[in-house]
């Protein structure tokens, strides 16, 4: 299993709010498929039953020319009695080469929502190059650079919207992005990952210079070859908001992951 520590903007690198382009398994070589789930679940008693569920599911399927098929979905609800208070999530499908080529396509769709933030739905689909600047036994370093259309519906009078309602407008936009990207991973010992990615995705039309920026990393503790421990830190910043919310979020979060 390959993890990944994040660091540097390379000329060369990815995406839109696609939270983790790089598939965070590795197949058995005797199988053409692989398998991962993470689940979270935290209850408390405050003024009704706060709950928080987080799921995440991969699902790669593997060709005999090194490329592979990547299906995976997130969800996180966190529910305070009848209240939703945050209900957001994302399922991905991508095209892409299994680390064996130094230049490679790499095409994806995703659908998208944020009900905190107000986002009914983002859809997207585009491509990348990917660059492979080392693959060795303990560490890996990839960039790409690409680009996308995302399909948005921003809407301030969601149940879970948790900002002011300064304008009850409700927001379409549309346009295209040009994508970086840039991940590493570092293998500490047997038992131990530690990863990052990193993104822009600049608008393309009068406010290229107001960029989408994504930071995440992630560490890996192995328990046996079935079961880890993950511990992960990821944060957004964007200044080209549809809606006048805040322009950094960040999130924190510990689970269990099983593979197969």
């Amino acid at each position: 299993m390959r993890v990944f520590l994040i660091f540097i903007f390379l000329p060369f690198c990815f995406s839109s709010q696609i939270l983790n382009v790089d598939r965070e398994i590795k197949r058995d070589t005797s199988k053409n498929h692989a398998i991962t789930f993470d689940l979270s679940f935290s209850g408390a008693k405050i003024k009704g039953d706060l709950i928080t569920l987080k799921g995440k599911l991969e699902y790669d399927y593997f060709f005999r020319n090194n490329y592979f098929i990547m299906c995976l979905g997130t969800i996180k609800s966190l529910v305070n009695g009848k209240d939703i208070i945050q209900n957001k999530g994302y399922f991905q499908m991508r095209f892409r080469d299994d680390d064996t080529r130094k230049i490679s396509p790499d095409a994806f769709s995703q659908y998208q929502w944020n009900g905190i933030q107000g986002m009914d739905y983002r859809v997207l689909f585009g491509g990348n190059l990917r660059f492979r600047w080392f693959d060795k036994e303990k560490n890996d370093l990839y960039s790409s650079i690409g680009l996308f259309y995302e399909k948005e519906k921003w809407n301030p009078l969601a149940n879970a919207y948790a900002f002011d309602i300064l304008d009850s407008s409700i927001v379409y936009r549309n346009l295209f992005r040009m994508n970086l990207s840039s991940k590493f991973a570092v293998k500490l010992n047997e038992f131990v990952d530690f990863a990052g990615l990193t993104y822009l995705q600049f608008p393309l039309n009068q406010n290229f210079l107001n960029p989408r920026w994504f930071f995440d990393l992630s560490l890996n503790i192995s328990m046996n070859k079935y079961i880890s421990f993950v511990i992960s830190y990821n944060q957004n910043y964007d200044t080209y908001r549809a809606l006048p919310i805040d322009k950094y979020f960040y999130s924190t979060s510990m689970g269990i992951r099983l593979r197969y």
